[in-house]
This record gives C-alpha cells, sequence and structure tokens, in this order.
C-alpha cells in the first residue's frame, strides 16, 4: 500500500498533539488514542476513507502479526501482563498480600517509611522497567493501601525509579540495548580508543534528568513534597479514598476477591522470588543462546543485548504462577473460587490491555507519519555547537513525548547526535548522546501514549491520566534543571559546570517547594 510521510511537515506532529490534547482534556484515553491514530491514518492516506480503513486493518493486524509471524514483543508482554494479573489475584485469595502488608506494617511505623521501601526496590528490580513497575507495584501495593499512601504517589514512585535506573545501569534491557547502540556509533566514526561500555560509563554522570529524578525521589519520600495535583490526591488518600471512585476501579486493582485468613508472608515472597530469578534466569539463557547462534563467546553484557525480554518476561511469569498456585493448593478453593480468581485476575489487567494496545497502534501509525524524522530534521540547521546538548536535549524529549517510546527515541536521536558532533566537535559527542537519553526518559515519563507510564499506572493501580497528570510537575521541574545544565555543559565543554548548574537549580527549587509546603504540608 503507497502512503504519503510527512517527515518534512508539521502535519506528522498533528496525531500525537491531538491524542496527547483531548488524553489531558477529555481524562478519556482510549478515546483519545483512538483520535490520533483515526487521523493518522486519514493522514497517510491522503483522507482517503477506503485506504484509510485499509490501513487501519493492517495497523490492528501488525500488533498480533508482524512479518508473516507473530509479533513476539507485543504478544509476549499481553501474556505478561495476564499472567501478573493471574499472580495477584492468587496472592490476594490466598491472604499473602494481606500477611505481608500486616508483617511489613508492624516494621515500618510511618508513610515514609513505606515509600523509601517502594524506593529503594528498585535496585533489586533493575533488569528491566516493565518488570520493576509491575512487580514492585505487586509488593508494595498492600503496603502503600495501609498507609493511606495515593495511588498516583505509588505510581509516581514506580514511574520515577524505573527507567531513570534502568538508563543509568549497564547491566539492564536498557544499557545492553543503549551500549549496542553507541558501539555502532564509535564504529562508524572510527572511534577505536574507546570502548561503548567505557563510554556509556562516562556519559552516567552527564544523564542530569535520569540523576536528578532519583534526588527529586528522595526528597519526596524525606520530606512529603507533594506539588500540583499530586497534593489532592494525597489528603483524599489520608482521608481513606485512594482513587477517585468516581473513575471506577482503576487498571492492575483485583476487585472484591475473597480473602483467606491463612496466609503467610511466605506466599507472597516465594512467588516473586521466583518471578524475579527465572526471569532473570531466561534473559541471560535466550542472550547465550543467541551469542552461541551468532558464533560469540559468552558475556553478560552480551547476553543482556541479545536477550529475549518478552519471552523472558512470560517465562518467568509462568514460573511464578506455577509456585503461587501449588501455594495455594493447600487451601482447598473450591472450583467456583478458582474460576473467580481467574476471572478477576484477567478483568484486573483488561484496562491496561485496551491502552497498551491502543498506544501500539498509535505508535505505528506515527511511526509511518514520521513525526520522530521530522523532530529530528530540526536539529540540523546550523546551530552553534554550544547549544548542540541543550537542542538534543530538548528534541529528544519531544520525540518521547510525541511517540510514547524512548527506545524508538534512542534509535533515531542517537545516531543523528553522532553524526552531529563528528561534523561539528567530536569532543561533544558524548554529552550530546547523554542529552539524548535524559531527554528521551524525561518525554516517556510526560507522556500519556507511552507504554511505561501505562505500565506504571497498572503496577500501582492508579488512573492513567491521574498518574500522568500528578508525575507531570514534577518532571517538568526536573527536565528544566537539566535544560540549564546541558546549555552550561555546552557553553563551558565542562560535565562539572553542568553538573553545578543543574545541582543548583534543584536545590533552590526544591526549597521554594518545601517552603511553599509548610503552610499546607500533608501529615506524614
Amino acid at each position: 500500500m503507497d502512503i504519503t510521510h510527512y517527515a518534512d511537515s508539521a502535519w506528522s506532529l498533528i496525531p500525537p498533539l491531538a491524542a496527547v490534547a483531548l488524553a489531558v482534556t477529555t481524562r478519556k484515553v482510549l478515546l483519545s488514542l483512538g483520535v490520533g491514530i483515526v487521523l493518522g491514518c486519514l493522514l497517510v492516506n491522503q483522507f482517503a476513507p477506503l485506504a484509510s480503513a485499509q490501513y487501519l486493518g493492517q495497523v490492528a493486524k501488525g500488533i498480533v502479526w508482524s512479518d508473516g509471524a507473530l509479533n513476539g514483543w507485543n504478544v509476549n508482554i499481553l501474556l505478561f501482563l495476564l499472567l501478573l494479573g493471574g499472580i495477584i489475584s492468587l496472592l490476594t485469595v490466598s491472604g499473602a498480600t494481606l500477611a505481608f502488608a500486616e508483617w511489613a506494617a508492624a516494621r515500618i511505623k510511618d508513610r515514609r517509611g513505606a515509600k523509601l521501601l517502594t524506593g529503594l526496590l528498585v535496585f533489586l528490580f533493575f533488569i528491566d522497567d516493565y518488570f520493576h513497575s509491575l512487580s514492585v507495584g505487586t509488593i508494595c501495593r498492600p503496603l502503600t493501601d495501609r498507609f493511606n499512601i495515593s495511588r498516583a504517589k505509588l505510581a509516581y514512585l514506580l514511574d520515577s525509579t524505573a527507567a531513570p535506573v534502568c538508563v543509568l545501569m549497564p547491566i539492564s534491557s536498557w544499557g545492553a540495548y543503549i551500549i549496542a547502540l553507541i558501539g555502532g556509533i564509535l564504529t562508524a566514526h572510527g572511534i577505536q580508543d574507546q570502548s561503548p561500555i567505557s563510554a556509556f560509563v562516562q556519559m552516567i554522570p552527564m544523564n542530569f534528568y535520569a540523576l536528578f529524578t532519583l534526588a527529586m525521589v528522595l526528597v519526596v519520600i524525606a520530606f512529603q513534597l507533594d506539588i500540583g495535583p499530586m497534593r489532592r490526591h494525597e489528603q483524599r488518600a489520608l482521608e481513606g479514598q485512594l482513587w477517585d471512585p468516581a473513575k471506577g476501579v482503576p487498571p492492575g486493582s483485583s476487585g472484591d476477591l475473597p480473602v483467606s485468613s491463612r496466609g503467610r508472608v511466605l506466599d507472597l515472597v516465594l512467588p516473586i522470588l521466583t518471578l524475579t530469578a527465572s526471569t532473570v534466569y531466561f534473559m541471560m539463557a535466550s542472550g547465550a543462546a543467541a551469542l552461541t547462534e551468532k558464533g560469540l563467546p559468552f558475556g553478560v553484557l552480551g547476553a543482556f543485548e541479545n536477550t529475549d525480554v518478552g519471552a523472558s518476561l512470560v517465562n518467568g511469569g509462568l514460573c511464578g504462577l506455577g509456585v503461587a498456585v501449588v501455594l495455594t493448593l493447600r487451601m482447598g478453593l473450591a472450583l467456583r473460587t478458582w474460576l473467580e480468581v481467574i476471572k478477576h485476575g484477567v478483568m484486573a489487567m483488561l484496562p491496561a490491555i485496551y491502552i497498551l494496545v491502543f498506544a501500539w497502534a498509535i505508535g505505528a501509525v506515527i511511526r509511518d507519519v514520521e513525526t520522530g524524522k521530522y523532530l529530528a530534521s530540526l536539529a540540523q540547521s546550523g546551530l552553534p555547537i554550544s547549544l548542540l546538548p541543550v537542542v538534543m536535549f530538548c528534541l529528544s524529549g519531544a520525540m518521547a513525548f510525541a511517540t510514547g517510546t524512548s527506545w524508538g527515541t534512542f534509535g533515531i536521536m542517537l545516531p543523528l547526535a553522532g553524526d552531529m558532533a563528528a561534523a561539528s566537535e567530536i569532543g561533544m559527542m558524548l554529552p550530546m548522546l547523554s542529552a539524548v537519553l535524559a531527554g528521551a526518559v524525561f518525554g516517556d515519563h510526560c507522556s500519556p501514549i507511552s507504554d511505561t507510564t501505562i505500565l506504571s499506572s497498572t503496577g500501582a493501580g492508579c488512573h492513567h491520566i491521574d498518574h500522568v497528570m500528578t508525575q507531570l510537575p514534577y518532571a517538568l521541574t526536573i527536565a528544566v534543571g537539566a535544560a540549564a545544565g546541558y546549555l552550561a555543559l555546552g557553553m563551558t565543554e565542562s560535565v562539572g559546570v553542568g553538573l553545578v548548574v543543574s545541582c543548583a537549580w534543584f536545590i533552590g527549587v526544591t526549597l521554594f517547594y518545601l517552603r511553599a509546603n509548610q503552610k499546607t504540608a500533608v501529615t506524614v
């Protein structure tokens, strides 16, 4: 099918901007994504109704069937969501989540401790951002509910620790992917005195957005810093209303399942540990098999670079579900109860699955409209070298926001940044690559069509737009400081100066927020 591309036209911005604007104003995510999808279909087919309908059918088919085979990534992620829904339902029925909440409440004495545990668990689940958001959400939701912490705050803690940690960790699905891209860029420009892994490590202190987002999480935990809509959600939670009931039960919630009084903490710990360990094992095993097939020696980074994340999540989910089933068998549940558990597990995940499928569809349409290429072309306009890092940060943020994908942004913007640095000032290559990574994570955090944002909402059991709107003020605050840091870095060619500028902004704005909060602080 012949379609029209808009890589050289601002028309390419219409589908994502329409979807985002409608999502924010109407708070109806599926409707908003649907409108964006239809607009994109009409654009690429020059508003021919029949051709647009045929194209839409191809997009829908491509979500599950692509290039003559199953779309393994999408199908596996959907299966993992269903498996996780089953695990959550079983943990609820067995009383495991209740037992864990009671055990933790006896040791964690306040809301700050509950939030600190949620934030620190990222260092056990940093292998993949999807895995982190869904697994840590499952573990911590009973505890944060016990201390009347809003689901919006839990979603913020999940989302603001997932990608920022993954993008800084060499041993993660993100790190392996980024290192592979960096290796291609270095090779393409004849840079042989530096390995991709050493370049990645050097870029860590230049990722201002990720670093200060994690710092903001610590401030939020330590000082109950609630800004913008988050304040309202936290105040409601203290009154026992963890989410807005007028919007229905949020995705990821298990509903009113019967809860056993015989649950043990072990009934929660064993399935989650099994899920974690088996997922890591299958990631390493699939990566090792891919290396062997290519005739390459085994290495941890190489395994993560070649791993099948989707299949590993499904296999890990099956192992975790199997352990949960075995532990629940001792309760002698009736067949009717088992069927109810399955029903609740599936129903709990359906809203997230619907949103995710629509997000994938609009992502495919946006790729054909070529929104990303249009935004990338804006950088190639003869800008002064000193402005290139901040321009890369802003454009990468805009691209990730519009397309809903940080990995897609990496794939387009990292090679572009490498080419621009090689053509202007090779010494600016690592700062520009770092600015791309930071901007992509920022845009992903703000985008209502981002899959990681959707899954953070699901893991927390939070309404999706509530999560987007409550996280946005924090993300924008950090982004301003990061942009100032990249501007200073470009002008001085000093990473230290850039860090100092970003740090000064962070300290100043944090003190301002804390002072403004004093009069109307939410009780910790």
